[in-house]
């Protein structure tokens, strides 16, 4: 208020000029002279203007009605019709004097209300009815410029003329009208026309430049008001492109100075709407504008901005604006601290939820803001409890509402703590919290059936969801597309793809519509099991479905193709990824590499393996054990230790377990059992952990070649690397020590000692 008080100041300081401020007044009539107006009218009775008694008029009109200026509208008005007061308004034109020209002003703006037929039109229905009254105001006004009268129109002249322009829908001639309007024929109201009309039609640029007119500090006379700010306010919340958001600031200011401000309705959406386009900077200055200059800012607003705060997870913001609101005097509602509890647990700052949630039941401090926490936030506190899995928490929560609180437990409630123990893997728990629930009356939405079945699938209880599923059916409660999605993944996940046919057969059936996921899951799982003419079945449905493939997808099914050895079904798929722009990754790369490799195309294999990397991705380890396998598949073992070798020496990639193992494994079968020792020592000083695959491979070398003290050695490394004999090594072990004696050894090696320097006896159970 106090800017807008010296704005005022400021504004008034410089007054619009004489003429400006009587051509206004001529809106506005006053009682006259009655008998020098009769005496007008009788002397003007004559059609003939050439009969007027020019010296007594001159004298009577600009003399004797010299201090009564705005009563040339009265003249004009009684003159009865259009054509006599324009008669009245040439005789001005040439016989008024030079400081006069306001009288046209006002004889000009009677005869466009008598071309209307209504003496007082108001500016939004004075022309209903009156199908030629635009055309009659119209051609006087282009009259006037025929005439080439420079006189100023009245603000009313101007109303009626945009009215015309308006219901003509003569939007150019409008804006060109408008631009050459003196200043002082413009009105707010004018002004507040032009910017719905305007807005209306499309023309925001020019409706800037009027705003921009009417917040000039000069332009008193039409300032912004409450009707302004009904349309600018309105068109921030509907049209992006009004102003940029950047300037929406600027905007509100410039219209707060002058105490126009947004509701609260209006103020809430505006907030909204730039939080939702990630403007949450911009917001939160919108609404402290508005809170510095005086408008009184109530909660629904500051929970918009709560609400934006917490999607960017800007917690101290948001502490920031509760305590602002405490030191405002806006009080919050129980919406305020559901925002806030909601977004600190999905920040997982549980402890600091509890603290306000604990403060909102009166524990630790007393309630100053005096909401108490209903079933929603009781809700959302156990929901978040069990998202971090302090589900026991949440449980006592749930007895509190039932003991000590006015509000019960509802569905939501149970689905929470149910969610939260079957996360927890305790599905028994779940279950019966589901048995409590229905045993309070409570009656399970879907959600609690996603639940559960989701839960009883995870934990590998795929047939116990199954019958818990057939049990909701039973009592009149459907699946949705989730339910049949977790059974789906769930047959898929144990190989058991017919199971998951039959539910995504049910599940169109039962008229849920398959989102992508479920598409995925049973590409992926039936291209897994080689059943590629299903999978393609599959295909077709999803893009029926209006669903694209993906990359992971596409992977899926050019990686079953080549397992079923149908190069031109797996080309088919490189071809359509092509054409969709949908771009080949690591996998892609990775899958076409090992085919190749495999079906002995090294030149196409390696071929594509720097297409890729032309591509911009970097082979990996799979790519290089890709293509090292395949060599060694064949029996080129040299070319697969030149890839290895420039594995080694040109890439960031280091060799892992699986390619040693490869090599290994080649090296011992090509009888080079040296090289494949070299390789075990390049493993240990590389630090690449041998596994047990390591150990059988090269033992079953070693053993070929008798290297038996070797084979000692090689027993006290793998009780060193912690490697579990399995059931391989102890097939070639015990073959291999007993026909040389050495069973003993084989004990200790089993008991996890040394066995390089043993010479015990045969232990029985290794016998025979």
């Amino acid at each position: 208020m106090l800017a807008k008080s010296k704005l005022l100041l400021l504004r008034r300081s410089h007054p619009p000029p004489p003429s400006t401020t009587l051509i206004r007044h001529c809106s506005t009539v006053s009682d006259s002279p009655e008998s020098t107006i009769t005496q007008v009218l009788k002397l003007l009775e004559p059609s003939d203007k050439n009969h007027w008694n020019s010296s007594k008029l001159n004298t009577l009109l600009f003399e004797t009605l010299s201090s009564s200026h705005k009563h040339f509208l009265q003249i004009s008005l009684r003159l009865g019709s259009s054509s006599k007061a324009l008669t009245f308004l040439e005789y001005l034109s040439h016989n008024a004097p030079s400081t006069h020209h306001f009288s046209l002003s006002s004889a000009f703006q009677g005869a466009l209300e008598l071309s209307t037929e209504k003496q007082h039109p108001s500016l939004f229905s004075a022309f209903h009815g009156q199908p030629n009254s635009e055309n009659n105001v119209l051609k006087l006004y282009e009259y006037r410029k025929s005439k080439n009268w420079t006189f100023p129109l009245t603000p009313k002249s101007g109303l009626i003329l945009f009215q015309c322009f308006e219901k003509g829908q003569m939007i150019d001639d409008l804006v060109s009208f408008y631009k050459e309007l003196d200043p002082s024929a413009k009105s707010s109201r004018l002004c507040n026309g032009m910017l719905r009309v305007l807005l209306k039609f499309g023309r925001v640029e020019d409706a800037r430049q009027v705003l921009d007119e009417m917040l000039d500090p000069e332009n008193v006379e039409f300032e912004p008001d409450d009707f302004t700010g009904e349309i600018v306010f309105g068109e921030l919340v509907s049209r992006r492109s009004f102003v940029a958001d950047e300037e929406v600031v600027r905007l509100v200011t410039k219209l707060g100075e002058l105490e126009v401000f947004p509701d609260t309705f209006r103020l809430t959406q505006l907030i909204s709407k730039l939080c939702a386009r990630w403007k949450n900077r911009v917001a939160w200055e919108v609404l402290h504008a508005v809170m510095k200059l005086g408008c009184g800012v109530d909660a629904a607003s500051c929970n918009a901005m709560l609400t934006g705060l917490g999607k960017e997870r800007d917690i101290g913001r948001m502490n920031e604006l509760l305590a602002e609101m405490e030191e405002m005097k806006i009080r919050p509602s129980v919406v305020t601290f559901g925002i806030l509890l909601n977004h600190l647990c999905k920040a997982r700052r549980i402890d600091e939820a509890l603290q306000m949630f604990d403060r909102l039941r009166g524990k630790g401090e007393s309630n100053v803001v005096g909401v108490e926490p209903d079933v929603v936030l009781y809700n959302t506190m156990i929901d978040g409890l069990c998202k971090v899995g302090r589900e026991e928490e949440g449980l006592s929560l749930l007895e509190e509402m039932k003991t000590t609180t006015k509000h019960r437990p509802n569905t939501v409630t149970y689905n929470s703590l149910i969610d939260g123990f079957c996360k927890a893997g305790n599905i028994n728990y779940a279950h019966e919290l589901y048995n409590q629930m229905i045993a309070e009356g409570l009656q399970p939405s879907v959600i609690t059936l996603n639940t559960l079945v989701d839960g009883l699938c995870k934990h590998g209880k795929v047939f116990s969801a199954v019958e818990f599923f057939n049990e909701m059916k039973g009592k009149g409660l459907k699946g949705n597309a989730a339910t049949y999605t977790s059974l789906i993944s769930a047959f898929c996940g144990v190989n058991n793809i017919d199971k998951a046919m039959q539910y995504f057969d049910e599940m169109l059936s039962s008229g849920c519509s398959p989102d992508a996921i479920v598409y995925y899951t049973l590409i992926s799982g039936l291209s897994t099991a080689g059943r590629m003419d299903d999978a393609s079945l599959i295909v077709s449905k999803l893009k029926e479905a209006g669903f694209c493939l993906d990359t992971a997808c596409y992977n899926v099914l050019i990686s079953g193709f080549c397992k079923k050895k149908k190069s031109e079904r797996a080309y088919e798929m490189l071809i359509e990824m092509e054409n969709t722009r949908v771009r080949l990754d690591t996998v892609t790369y990775n899958t076409l590499v090992s085919y190749l490799g495999k079906a002995g195309d090294f030149a196409a294999a390696i071929k594509v393996m720097k297409k890729m990397i032309k591509e911009g991705h970097e082979p990996n380890v799979v790519t290089y054990g890709a293509v090292i396998n395949a060599f060694c598949l064949k029996n080129n073992v040299d070319e697969a230790m030149k890839i290895f070798k420039e594995m080694s020496a040109t890439s960031k990639i280091p060799p892992n377990t699986v390619i040693y193992n490869i090599l290994i494994d080649a090296l011992c079968k090509n009888d080079d059992v040296k090289k494949a020792l070299s390789l075990m020592d390049d493993m240990k000083v590389r630090g690449v952990r041998p596994n047990t695959t390591t150990y059988n491979a090269i033992l079953k070398g070693i053993r070929d070649e008798k290297m038996l003290d070797k084979a000692f050695v090689l027993m006290d490394r793998m009780i060193e690397d912690a490697c579990s004999p399995d059931y391989i090594t102890m097939e070639i072990l015990t073959e291999w020590l007993s026909a040389v004696g050495e069973i003993e050894k084989l004990k200790r090696f089993v008991q996890g000692y040394q066995v390089s320097s043993c010479t015990e006896s045969l232990a029985e159970h290794f016998v025979g």
